[in-house]
């Protein structure tokens, strides 16, 4: 009989709320405030936090903190808006930290 796995998923590293499905990142080429970092077009149990203009390493953009749900870690961000033309397909895609998150059900 064939086990059933569930989708993979990535989880908080400091409680394990699941944030992400593996199936929604969009790069694992970026750089976080401690690394590296993944891009995802899909988040769930997130705060999202106020908005704030950022200077990061693709020039400027709107950015706000997000959250995990339930202990409140920081995870990274949400892009809210690019400033220049070849950054825009980052609007409302979010970062979550390498170091921040763990795979569950791999």
């Amino acid at each position: 009989m064939a086990d059933l796995v569930g989708p993979r998923l990535y989880s908080c590293c400091n409680c394990r709320n699941h944030v992400s499905l593996h199936d929604d990142i969009v790069s694992k080429a970026f750089q976080g405030r401690n690394g590296r970092a993944f891009l995802f077009s899909h988040a769930m149990n997130v705060v999202v936090g106020p908005k704030e203009d950022r200077h990061l390493l693709t020039g400027l953009h709107t950015v706000a903190d997000i959250y995990c749900a339930d202990c409140r870690e920081v995870l990274g961000w949400k892009y809210e808006r690019a400033y220049e033309a070849s950054q825009k397909y980052k609007e409302g895609k979010f970062i979550l930290e390498k170091s921040k998150i763990v795979k569950e059900n791999w």
